[in-house]
């Protein structure tokens, strides 16, 4: 059964094609299409171009025609690639500690800090943790955001992890948009485990793992390698087992001292995220592979320390994606396009990568090779933005928001008519 649609026209349409995977972008090489059309067959991309052009096309093929009022700007839907937003529980308390100038080390002995979060997880029923993460995906979709990244490690014990990645699968059969789960067990060393770091990790990796295969819970497997976390000597065993089941690898890399990036690289990683302390060597040991180097400016801000030195990783040929990095903790805005923004002002960014590192350049850090683009064959997964030129989006540092999403052929948002 083909079912068509031809939606139009759009002041503009950027389909984000056309661009590398890797080094700096400028807006120039952005194409865009004025009075464009999108031709949509079932729940994918079949042609674009000019909308008065195309209405032959679409009449032929029996297509249902959408005629809007051409004063829209369309882009692929977004994608966050990095997210921890299956939680229970708040660190608003944390937050004040942070702020008035209480250590990580501080916080953590007061009761704070990731572990907290483990706790309030643990304590919250697998139906609580669904019903938070489609509030939270509800948000991100209204965003503007059709693909999100969900990790676990919030669990950090077989049972509890399952519990969490349960709650993912259901509460991804639920929503419009796309989740993508992440194992995440190896966030950090669980308090209340009797034996080693590496005990642990050969626990999970020997229970935890085979499940995620047999009941399709993940198919990547992250860890976060910190001094306060994993080493690198910790990870390689675990990794290494995970590389050889089928799983892809990314990794916690580079926060706050370097380390995991060369792990990353090493074990052929889809992305690293954080870098907020790569140094040059680092960032040049990332442009040389095919690691997409992921900032996370949520983190930033909410820790109020460096960004991802993103011009440099740029300039020096790396791939750039931009998530949220949204969690309780460290990152507890979760507004994608916001941080987008403002990691551009300040690392001097064109529209063009910013927009390429929320668009098909995230997709490719999920290793998702059918989105973040309009491109024949695509998801039909569409943003549109109330206004004439694109450059307005970033201009106005997320303050303006999407009137309309639509997520594989079906508007999902409407704010011009809800």
């Amino acid at each position: 059964m083909h079912n068509y649609q031809l939606i139009g026209p759009f002041a503009q349409i950027l389909p984000m094609t056309h661009l590398d995977l890797k080094g700096a972008i400028s807006d120039e090489a952005l194409l865009i299409i004025e009075d464009g059309g999108i031709l949509i067959e079932n729940d994918k991309i079949y042609a674009l171009g000019k909308f008065t052009e195309m209405l032959p096309t679409a009449k032929d093929l029996g297509a249902k025609i959408i005629t809007l009022d051409g004063t829209d700007v369309c882009l692929p839907g977004f994608v966050d690639a990095h997210t921890h937003i299956c939680f229970g529980g708040t660190r608003a308390n944390d937050y004040a500690m942070r702020n008035a100038g209480k250590s990580y080390l501080e916080i953590a002995k007061s009761g704070g800090g990731i572990w907290d979060t483990v706790t309030q997880t643990r304590k919250a029923s697998q139906t609580e943790l669904i019903d938070l993460i489609i509030q939270r995906a509800n948000k991100h979709l209204e965003n503007g955001i059709t693909t999100i990244e969900v990790k676990s490690g919030y669990g950090l014990s077989v049972k509890e992890e399952l519990k969490m990645l349960y709650a993912i699968k259901e509460a991804n059969q639920k929503l419009p948009a796309d989740l993508i789960a992440t194992c995440l067990a190896a966030h950090m060393v669980p308090k209340d485990y009797s034996g080693t770091s590496s005990d642990y990790l050969k626990e999970i990796s020997t229970e935890l793992f085979p499940k995620l295969k047999e009941e399709k819970l993940s198919n990547r497997i992250d860890a976060f390698i910190e001094e306060s976390a994993y080493t690198k000597d910790d990870i390689v065993p675990y990794f290494t087992k995970a590389k050889a089941m089928g799983y892809d690898i990314t990794v916690h890399a580079d926060q706050f001292s370097t380390s995991g990036s060369a792990v990353a690289i090493a074990f052929d990683a889809v992305s690293a995220d954080h870098l907020e302390a790569s140094t040059s060597k680092e960032i040049e040991a990332l442009a040389n592979s095919n690691v997409i180097a992921t900032a996370l400016p949520g983190a930033s801000l909410g820790l109020g320390c460096a960004f991802t030195p993103a011009r440099e990783l740029l300039d020096a040929g790396g791939a750039l994606a931009i998530a949220s990095d949204w969690n309780p903790g460290s990152a507890p805005m979760g507004d994608l396009l916001t941080q987008a923004a403002i990691l551009g002002t300040f690392q001097k960014l064109s529209n063009a990568e910013v927009l390429a590192g929320i668009t098909f350049r995230a997709a490719l850090a999920l290793n998702l090779k059918d989105r973040g683009k309009m491109e024949v064959g695509y998801l039909a997964d569409l943003v549109t933005f109330p206004i004439h030129d694109y450059k307005e989006i970033l201009y106005q540092q997320g303050s303006l928001k999407p009137n309309r999403v639509w997520k594989k052929g079906n508007l999902v948002m409407d704010k011009k008519h809800d």
